[in-house]
């Protein structure tokens, strides 16, 4: 990925401006008066951990949410933008992570949809596309486009609307060496033309190589904006950690659990990750740490046979699962909490003991329990995990997320499993809520369960995993045995290490 983008106009009026932004949810603020700009002709990157604001801050710019206080400047003029369509009469277009495409219909009906001006609309997509190079068929259907076309599609749809600020939302986390090369040398056309962009991305070393300035968010605010020629990626990690965060001492090396593993992988491959290999020991918490995209999720739903579309073998407390389906797994030993718990973990509108109890039901042959039974055993682990109710019989909905988390974190424990798969488990809960679920692993590991955490928040991992593994762009790799400290871990998610790809 050679050369750099044209380095735009800094004296040069913004493009688009955020100015004194605060944006609050619920009482919670999440941007606090921020100020950011796009200037004609650059590249300006915008970094920042899970929760740090990134995609609030994007959602304001591209119309989906208005700011609770400040405004947003377009060439220098305040604008309100009420929806994604005034951003794009106004200039501004998203080209999301996941692009947008319509299978069945043709490339050309893809790029020019919603837009008037019929044979002359097509002959300028056609040109476009020529300039930026997208050598495809337009007749032939969307569903046949590549990933990197797909995004190229993605793009050319914003400059029809006259696009004057392109924001890129991790444009490459699907893409091949080759294009992101090729996607590159695009940018860098673009700008050249006094196109704007807003590049999002984990990937630090195509931060370095193409942004023209820098931002860093952490906790609704700017932290780092600066030039990028200078920078190294140990300034961007150093600038993404927690703002509490002390690195930790070097103190005696961690004694790690033995015995058979309760939990192999071997060479396992699916849509979203390539040949994983790992081992879970009894009483050991394994931590996997990566950003969104990386495979994480689909890896857990691989190995619970949620997605059985995979190669390679999975072995639960010893024996092989070849045909692996929730129930199975789970009656050999291995239960799993999934990342979404309204979507997937819970019975939002049922009583909170019918959730606790499903899973013995499903290992059973009866299909009902009598109220006395459900109370009793939901009982057990209501007590055991703290879970604030009124009732067995209280509705799950009534609950507060914690609570929610732990009638899941139940309704996994209830079938006694010997491995535990975690995706984000503390995710949306608060302070008190997250002790109480380390609190319940480490109980589970101390009777020998081997319980793999799967999280996106790098001290997390740092601070409940025995063994920490990363996972970057569908591909493992391991820390150093032992604990890993918060600053191990950031450097080999975003594939920085001794100024190496991880």
């Amino acid at each position: 990925m050679a050369g750099h983008p044209h380095k735009g106009n800094p004296n040069a009026a913004p493009l688009v401006a955020l100015r004194d932004v605060w944006k609050v949810f619920e009482g919670v603020p999440v941007l606090r008066g921020i100020d950011f700009e796009v200037r004609t002709g650059e590249v300006h990157a915008l970094l920042g951990g899970n929760g740090s604001g990134k995609s609030t801050l994007v959602k304001i710019l591209s119309g989906a949410y208005p700011p609770t206080e400040g405004h947003v400047e377009i060439g220098g003029r305040p604008e309100v933008l009420p929806r994604p369509s005034e951003a794009h009469r106004q200039g501004v277009y998203m080209v999301p992570q996941e692009p947008h495409i319509f299978p069945s219909l043709t490339v050309l009906e893809n790029l020019t949809m919603g837009l008037a001006g019929g044979r002359a609309r097509a002959e300028e997509a056609r040109r476009i596309a020529r300039e930026i190079g997208l050598a495809v068929r337009f007749d032939a259907p969307g569903g046949e486009l590549s990933i990197a076309n797909q995004q190229l599609v993605e793009i050319i749809r914003g400059l029809l609307r006259k696009a004057r600020v392109l924001i890129l939302d991790e444009p490459t986390s699907s893409l091949t060496r080759r294009e992101v090369d090729a996607l590159a040398a695009e940018m860098r056309a673009l700008t050249a033309r006094g196109i704007g962009i807003l590049f999002i991305s984990h990937r630090l070393d195509e931060v370095l190589e193409l942004a023209t300035r820098v931002s860093v968010l952490r906790d609704g605010h700017f932290v780092l904006s600066t030039p990028a020629d200078g920078l190294t990626a140990d300034q961007l990690v150093e600038a993404m950690l927690p703002a509490d965060y002390t690195p930790a001492t070097p103190g005696a090396a961690a004694v790690l659990p033995s015995g058979d593993p309760v939990l192999e992988v071997r060479g396992l491959t699916g849509r979203a990750f390539r040949d994983v290999n790992f081992r879970v020991l009894p009483g050991e918490v394994v931590g996997i740490a990566g950003v969104v995209g990386s495979g994480r999720t689909e890896l857990a739903e691989a190995i619970f046979g949620i997605d059985p579309d995979v190669t390679g073998e999975v072995r639960i407390c010893g024996r092989d699962a070849p045909a692996r389906a929730p129930r199975s797994c789970q009656a050999m030993g291995l239960s799993y909490v999934p990342e979404d718990r309204h979507a997937h973990g819970i019975f939002l509108t049922l009583p909170s003991a019918q959730t606790i109890t499903a899973g013995l039901l499903a290992l059973g042959r009866r299909q009902f329990l009598r109220r006395g039974a459900e109370d009793g055993l939901s009982g057990r682990f209501i007590d055991k995990l703290r879970i604030k109710l009124t009732s067995a019989q209280q509705v799950a909905r009534t609950l507060s997320g914690g609570n929610q988390q732990k009638v899941v974190l139940a309704k996994t424990l209830a079938p006694e499993p010997r491995a535990v798969i975690l995706d984000e488990p503390t995710r949306g809960i608060d302070a008190r809520a997250r002790q109480d679920v380390y609190r319940i692993i480490r109980e589970l590991t101390a009777q020998g369960v081997g319980v793999v955490v799967i999280s996106s928040e790098m001290g997390e991992v740092a601070e409940i995993s025995d063994r920490v593994l990363v996972m970057r762009r569908g591909r493992m790799s391991a820390l150093r045995a032992g604990r890993s400290s918060v600053e191990e871990i950031s450097a080999a998610t975003f594939a920085h290490v001794c100024g190496t790809p991880a």
